[in-house]
């Protein structure tokens, strides 16, 4: 027995590096999936095409590569939103997006956030001051959010959170401060603040099975970044480390799980992960160490791993090509990394969520431009195709700062532009969801790198395809599908810029109409309707995004 077990325990240490890659990295999120069906949209008949085909695509319906996760369509509500709930446009536009997953209170503002306060029944153990950032002298003032019951009627309370989840048909993905577990003055600030988080998730009583222990901790523009040591109780070193997070993870999942197992609910709790290697983001020790710390002291407690990206360079004025390769690049860049990290900190590979991600390009309103939307287009795709298991985009409102706004919607601020009006990637979000199936299948294109296709199939039996040209120059597509009884009609809905604003149009046409979505019924616009009899050509301008609906018999 003795050398079997010597002979079986020596394969498993060489099989054993290699077992991260057999995780799923979608896992419990596709536990919800349905089966999708497509709707026929409303259309009018088109001419004939007669223009030939520079591009030749291959689609085949039997060679499946992903299922499609519904949460990757979700987004960011935050605090500064104000409540919601009493706003009939903007929840109109929500629930037509379908955006199944809404994340809460919101990026920064999680880990200065007290779910159940008021403000005159703050935690005691709470600081004049939290600090921020590495610098000796930086100190904020403490400014801390509370719940308020919907008292106040710029921020955006617990309660209308949920009352949003409900009017929208969505679920929660609910982000706990763990900066508290820092700069909290008690006798054991780790313990409490995870008893609070867990306080939480008995009010929560079910409603909500995706939690994240705090965001982005490895920050220095978060608090409990760096604290005051002198006013520390449990010998906190004065700037944070990976290691640190990993203990105060299992401390927050303990608590949280011991709590939903009172109330027979069971949840799944994420951690802060760095998204690319260290040596690509960042040259301060606490980012170099940040995953390898947490997997020391954490090992495999987190049920799923928690990125962000913001794909472009921080406040650079980027270009629309940078702009756009940056959503195929750094999508599967992020996802080749937790691979490879879990095989150099042996550890399993967990669903991998991306619960923030935009662009930061800036200076030419890039944000609120069309380009923000073929962005956002391709980024979906290749989320689908690298297996990711739920993507939060931010966010829905935020400010609009000359179009530096990563809000989905005009939020009032925007000039001679009406309150909730969506911005451009709003369209290219509906759409996608809206004509992509639950699987997706291979496609193959001839040497183009300026076209991208993503192909589907849906539950009932149609095709459901993505074409993107981010070239100057229009181009034709001939499509061959194979394993598939083709229909009678295909559908196309094509998605342009304007002529505003140089490269970056501040508005979207479809089908070459310029549209007001709070002027007309999205759902009521009709898809160009060709037929299939005569070979599926598709015409695809520069800049353009191309949803496609092909039927089946």
């Amino acid at each position: 027995m003795k050398n079997y077990s010597v002979v079986f325990f020596s394969i498993f240490l060489l099989i054993q590096p290699c077992i991260s890659f057999t995780q799923s990295t979608q896992g419990f999120f596709l536990n919800d999936n349905e089966q999708k069906k497509a709707i026929i949209p409303p259309s009018k008949k088109i001419k004939i095409r007669t223009e030939k085909a520079n591009i030749l695509v291959d689609i085949d319906v039997a060679d499946t590569i992903a299922s499609v996760s519904k949460y990757l369509f979700g987004n960011n509500t935050n605090q500064w939103m104000g409540q919601i709930v009493t706003e009939p446009v903007l929840l109109n536009h929500i629930k037509k997006l379908s955006p199944n997953i809404l994340r809460f209170p919101g990026g920064n503002m999680s880990n200065v956030f007290f779910w159940n306060s008021s403000p005159n029944n703050f935690p005691k153990d709470l600081p004049d001051v939290v600090l921020s950032g590495e610098r000796d002298k930086q100190k904020y003032s403490s400014k801390y959010f509370y719940e308020g019951k919907n008292s106040n009627p710029s921020m955006f309370s617990i309660d209308n959170y949920y009352k949003l989840l409900q009017q929208t048909n969505c679920v929660g993905s609910i982000c706990v401060n763990a900066g508290y577990a820092r700069y909290g003055t008690g006798e054991n600030p780790v313990a409490t603040a995870a008893h609070y988080a867990a306080d939480w998730v008995r009010y929560d009583n079910g409603r909500t099975k995706f939690w994240e222990v705090g965001n982005e901790d490895y920050g220095t523009w978060q608090p409990g970044y760096k604290i005051d040591t002198t006013k520390n109780k449990d010998h906190q070193p004065e700037i944070t480390n990976g290691l640190l997070y990993g203990k105060i993870f299992k401390a927050f999942s303990d608590s949280m799980k011991f709590a939903a197992k009172e109330i027979g609910s069971e949840i799944y709790i994420g951690a802060t992960i760095i998204e690319l290697p260290k040596n690509k983001i960042s040259d301060k020790e606490v980012d170099k160490n940040w995953n390898g710390g947490f997997f020391k002291s954490a090992k495999n407690a987190a049920d799923f791993f928690i990125i962000h990206s913001y794909y472009t360079p921080y406040q650079k004025n980027s270009d629309p090509d940078e702009i756009l390769q940056s959503a195929t690049t750094v999508t599967k860049s992020m996802m080749e990394y937790m691979n490879e990290m879990c095989n150099e900190n042996n550890v399993l590979l967990k669903p991998v969520t991306l619960t923030e991600w935009n662009i930061f390009a800036e200076g030419s309103k890039q944000q609120t431009s069309y380009i923000a939307g073929i962005h956002a287009a391709i980024a979906l795709g290749e989320m689908i195709k690298n297996k990711y298991g739920m993507a939060c985009r931010w966010d829905l409102a935020n400010a609009y700062s000359n179009g530096n706004d990563h809000g989905l919607f005009n939020k009032g601020d925007e000039p001679g532009v009406p309150k909730w009006n969506p911005r451009p990637a709003y369209y290219y979000l509906y759409y996608f969801q809206k004509y992509f199936g639950d699987k997706m299948i291979s496609s193959k294109i001839n040497n183009d790198d300026s076209v991208i296709v993503y192909s589907s199939t849906f539950s009932s039996g149609q095709v459901g395809m993505v074409i993107i040209n981010f070239s100057t120059f229009k181009k034709t597509l001939q499509v061959t599908i194979k394993n598939f009884m083709k229909g009678n009609n295909y559908y196309i809905y094509s998605l342009t810029g304007g002529k505003d604003n140089n490269q970056f149009s501040q508005h979207v046409l479809i089908n070459r109409k310029e549209i007001n979505v709070s002027a007309e019924k999205i759902e009521d616009i009709p898809a160009d309707k060709f037929k299939i009899k005569n070979g599926i050509m598709i015409s695809a301008p520069s800049y353009s995004v191309n949803y496609i609906l092909i039927e089946n018999k």
